[in-house]
Formats: C-alpha cells, sequence, structure tokens
C-alpha cells in the first residue's frame, strides 16, 4: 500500500477524484437510475469543483485535525490551470476534497470516505418517474 507521504499532492488529488467518483456512482445506481445517459448526467451534479466547494463545507466541521491538514495540504496545492466553470477557490477546495478521499482510501479507510459524502451531500438527487 502507498503511503499518502511519498506521493505529490497532484497525484494524491488524482486519485481522490476516483474515489470521489466511485461514491457518486455508487450512490446513484442505489437511487435507481438505470441507463449510463441518466447516471452520467446526474454524476455531473457531484463532481464538479462548484459542488465538491459545496459539499466540504459540510464536511469541514466533522474533519479530524489530521483530515482537516490533509485537506489543506490538497487546497494549498499550486493549481496551473482552472477549469472554466470554477473559481479558484471552488477548484482548490475541490481539489483538498479529493486529497481527502485519497488519503481515506489510502489508509483503507473507505467507511469514512463514504461516511463523509453522505455528509457532504445529503439530499438525494430527485429522479423522475420516467427517466428510471
Amino acid at each position: 500500500m502507498v503511503n499518502e507521504h511519498e506521493v505529490s499532492t497532484a497525484a494524491l488529488a488524482y486519485l481522490g477524484d476516483s474515489v470521489i467518483e466511485l461514491c457518486v456512482r455508487e450512490y446513484l445506481v442505489s437511487s435507481g437510475l438505470s441507463t449510463s445517459r441518466n447516471l452520467n448526467r446526474e454524476a455531473l451534479n457531484y463532481v464538479r469543483a462548484s459542488a465538491q466547494a459545496e459539499a466540504m463545507k459540510k464536511i469541514l466541521p466533522v474533519l479530524s485535525e489530521q483530515e482537516a491538514a490533509v485537506f489543506r495540504r490538497g487546497r494549498n496545492n499550486v493549481h496551473t490551470n482552472v477549469p472554466k466553470r470554477a473559481s479558484v477557490s471552488e477548484y482548490r477546495t475541490a481539489t483538498g476534497m479529493e486529497a481527502l478521499f485519497a488519503s481515506l482510501y489510502l489508509q483503507g479507510n473507505i467507511a469514512r470516505a463514504r461516511e463523509l459524502f453522505a455528509i457532504g451531500y445529503p439530499d438525494p438527487v430527485e429522479v423522475p418517474k420516467e427517466i428510471k
């Protein structure tokens, strides 16, 4: 298993992006969506930098000191490019969230990642019946 301190912050965020994506996919599949088109469309509501920044507002108060330090490490990483649909602050916060989720994954603590995901995204996606 890789130690989180042995990888760059950018690599940590890269891995964390996948961990968050897994949490999103698990959640959406369990919500009853059944087509890849609808699943992919709804996933955007969770993986955009702006959505991740909003989720982190809910997650931050429940982080341990160690988790908060990992989040800050990711957030403070030097960013060379920012998506067009996100502010610099949103993008930095999203990168911090990704680093946090990667750290939990590398520690073998996916249950904590799922717990934080549920805190960050407490409201279920409303799926119209015709989409299911």
